[in-house]
């Protein structure tokens, strides 16, 4: 229990100054009672997950010192000086030729502790680095530490609306209350830049990429300042969606032409405003020409032609554009191939102050893709890789999913170092814990360490994780002990919700709308076909999947020489991404030995199999997990294995009315009839997880 002695000592001395004074000494009493009733009832309202893996101590009194005061360095030191254990520590701002701006040394000489960097930003990552070595164990005397970041550019992606709901938003409403700022100030506006910095995210994007153009107006430009303010001295500088069209919403202008000069005009005016407001200000990000949103192609011209006048407009204030290469169109052959086939011609047309953001796969992040192919095909122009932290396809935040695994098997095929910066779509809302899910604040950590370290594993990321977030102490790092197992759990649960979801390459086979649950067989009347299921999965009595070999869409060819050949084979196709590329014979030869029929049947059942191992795996750590956090989690498992066995049941029993083979008699039976399933229909939208109750009901 974390105790301030301060207040008790001070009663205990003006008890023994007035020793004889009975009243004085009942009074003592009362007090300590009623402060250890506080305290304790402080530290158990603190594992609500509130405090997310900065659980560190508070009453440490370390000797820091910083070479002057300023707000980010007062962080830094007061960060220190609460929670560090160890020997003195100094904080020395210094040019070194090794470190970038960001980037910092922790040096331990003489029983002495030496932070350095280039810039206040860089001590105040190293102060958190130091705490961060302290809390997983590390041995801070011997470790002669050198960081810096892999990229300039580390941004959340929020995806909040001015109505405080998140589209894909699975832990409560918007933390950005915009109704009551700028004079309201949320105490959790600092804490969530805090936990940003403390895992170097060094920018945010406040608002949804489907963007309002009132976030542009004046009224709201105060708004934003103020969480510019709060976030500033945390390194975190803030970024803005913008509506292409906002000059016709805002001030009635005919046209948002981006060759137009009054267009061309109000940008300028409108990015000066800005600047005057928020110095510091990063730039835009954009989504054009999108599922409905304006953009330069409604006026005959290019995405570079767009992005060009916006990146004019903010480059005498180093502000940068982020433009999203997440288009796709509806009479095309296959939507996979739509974002290349735009862009690609584009390359080395953009100013150099726009990055393109590219989606990690081609479609829409889904539990497994390919990588998409523009990484590597737009030589000449800076890219950036966008991730979602949130689990739009993956369960939403009731499902256990470490994302960290299916990020790092992105850079196996993506260079880390051909990137120019890094975005994810964040998880985060007004839930007390932050992410809906304890463990779903593992994506969130885990984005901002390989944002910083992409060459970290995400077994490295997990151990972190959970050495602060829950004890420390957690017994032993042997198979059998809780700590490995945790991991091991974590580690295994992308795989897991992949098996059970659409193995073996299938994708994009979740119910109409909010992307909850199965729905294989979803018709809508005049819906655009790349919005329903059958689109991707193409089961008919000869097989199934989607044929993108150079007999089909060939959308192989978009794939460097190499990978396209091994891609485009049957045989050679890597076996997790067969049914993304091929449509496959039910008998089709697996690896296993089994055909293509029963390996899906046998890896839908091992997906749910895993998944209740996950359940005994967090039981049996129940002694050393708080309740409160021990129950939700064991809460949202019991879901989990439910909508595994939902899935499992609705996809083998739809396919097998084309397949016409029967399930494998050694794996477990199906438990409900496929016309109760096709019954099921969700009442939720975009912006919410289903909850039990809501579940239990209707499903």
């Amino acid at each position: 229990m974390h105790q301030d002695a301060n207040v008790p000592l001070t009663y205990l001395q003006h008890k023994g100054h007035s020793s004889t004074c009975k009243f004085n000494d009942m009074k003592y009493r009362i007090f300590s009672l009623f402060y250890i009733a506080i305290v304790f009832v402080t530290q158990m309202a603190a594992e609500d997950g509130s405090h997310l893996w900065l659980r560190l101590p508070v009453n440490a009194h370390a000797e820091i010192s910083a070479p002057r005061q300023s707000p980010t360095l007062n962080i830094a030191v007061e960060e220190l000086q609460q929670a560090w254990k160890g020997a003195p520590v100094r904080l020395v701002i210094q040019k070194d030729k090794q470190l970038q701006a960001e980037g910092f040394r922790i040096r331990h000489e003489d029983n002495k502790i030496t932070l350095t960097s280039p810039t206040e930003t860089g001590l105040l990552y190293a102060a958190y680095h130091l705490l961060r070595m302290q809390e997983t164990g590390q041995n801070v005397v011997e470790a002669q530490t050198t960081e810096n970041p892999a990229y300039n550019l580390r941004i959340l992606n929020h995806w909040d609306n001015m109505d405080r709901t998140v589209e894909r938003g699975y832990a409560g409403q918007s933390l950005w209350n915009w109704e009551e700022l700028p004079n309201t100030l949320s105490d959790r506006y600092k804490e969530y830049a805090r936990a940003n910095a403390s895992i170097g995210i060094n920018g945010t994007v406040l608002n949804n990429v489907n963007a309002s153009p009132k976030i542009l107006s004046a009224e709201y430009l105060q708004k934003v300042k103020a969480l510019a303010d709060i976030f500033r001295p945390y390194g975190l500088r803030v970024y803005l969606s913008v509506n292409f069209a906002s000059p016709m919403a805002l001030d009635s202008l005919s046209t948002a032409d981006p060759l137009d000069k009054e267009v061309i005009r109000w940008w300028k005016n409108k990015v000066k405003e800005i600047y005057r407001i928020i110095p510091d200000f990063g730039g835009f990000l954009v989504k054009a020409n999108s599922e409905g949103q304006p953009g330069p192609c409604d006026y005959g011209r290019t995405h570079a032609e767009g992005a060009n006048m916006l990146a004019d407009a903010l480059k005498p204030y180093k502000g940068i554009v982020m433009w999203r290469a997440f288009v796709y169109s509806p009479s095309d052959a296959d939507r996979a191939k739509q974002a290349y086939l735009e862009f690609k011609p584009l390359d080395g047309q953009f100013r150099d102050n726009v990055i393109v953001q590219v989606k990690n796969g081609p479609i829409d992040f889904q539990p497994r893709e390919p990588y998409s192919p523009l990484f590597g095909a737009m030589r000449h122009t800076p890219l950036m890789a966008e991730f979602q932290v949130t689990q739009e396809y993956l369960g939403h935040s009731n499902h256990l999913a470490y994302l960290a695994p299916m990020w790092k098997e992105f850079f196996g095929f993506v260079a880390p170092a051909s990137l120019k910066a890094i975005a994810g779509v964040a998880n985060i809302g007004t839930d007390a814990n932050w992410c809906g899910h304890t463990f779903a604040q593992a994506n969130w950590y885990a984005f901002g360490r390989l944002a910083w370290q992409p060459a970290l594993s995400a077994e490295e990321i997990a151990d972190e994780w959970l050495k602060q977030t829950f004890d420390s102490t957690l017994p032993g790092s042997q198979p059998s002990t809780p700590d490995f197992q945790l991991k091991k759990m974590m580690l295994d649960s992308h795989e897991a919700v992949v098996n059970y979801m659409m193995p073996l390459g299938l994708h994009h086979i979740f119910a109409w709308g909010h992307h909850y649950g199965p729905e294989p067989w979803c018709s809508i009347p005049g819906a655009r076909p790349d919005w329903l299921p059958s689109y991707y999965h193409k089961a008919d009595k000869r097989g199934i999947g989607f044929d993108r070999s150079s007999k089909g869409s060939n959308a192989v060819a978009q794939y460097p020489e190499a990978l396209a050949r091994q891609y485009d084979n049957i045989e050679t196709c890597p076996e997790k991404y067969l049914l993304w590329f091929h449509h496959v014979p039910w008998t089709h030869r697996m690896k296993s030995g089994r055909n293509l029929w029963d390996e899906l049947c046998y890896r839908y059942d091992q997906g749910v199999r895993q998944v209740r191992d996950f359940q005994k795996t967090w039981d049996a750590a129940e002694k050393y997990i708080d309740a409160e956090r021990f129950h939700e989690v064991q809460s949202h498992l019991k879901l989990q294995v439910r909508d595994a066995v939902w899935w499992k049941d609705a996809c083998l029993l739809y396919f097998q009315k084309f397949s016409g083979m029967p399930i494998p008699f050694d794996i477990e039976r199906p438990v409900h009839e496929l016309k109760d399933l096709q019954k099921v229909h969700l009442p939720i939208s975009n912006f919410e997880c289903p909850t039990k109750e809501l579940l239990n009901k209707n499903r």
